[in-house]
């Protein structure tokens, strides 16, 4: 995979509405790719300005910490909080309240 799949990956992410969250593994799926959410998880460590990068999540419900600064995963939350989305007390997101359902066809 390659820039051009970086590059559908935000246009993707891109048409994620505020308050709802996708998976890394979802929008592999839906690329075509469904063994690429850890390609996914590089390209949002690259986000370019515009891309609703907090509102890709894991397929826990959780912000993956793995190499991530503490601010960034507190940082994340916030934002994600700010849209409405509400975290357990474990840190997880309800994916059958706030999943997002996908691209229309």
């Amino acid at each position: 995979m390659n820039e051009s799949f970086f590059a559908k990956v935000y246009a993707l992410v891109r048409q994620v509405p505020a308050g709802r969250v996708v998976t890394y593994g979802q929008i592999a799926v839906y690329l075509g790719h469904p063994q690429g959410a850890r390609t996914v998880g590089w390209a949002m460590r690259t986000a370019p300005a515009g891309v609703p990068w907090q509102r890709v999540i894991n397929s826990q419900g959780c912000i993956s910490t793995r190499g991530r600064d503490p601010d960034d995963v507190a940082r994340q939350r916030a934002l994600l909080e700010a849209e409405g989305i509400v975290f357990s007390r474990e840190g997880r997101v309800d994916l059958r309240v706030y999943q997002w359902e996908g691209p229309l066809p």
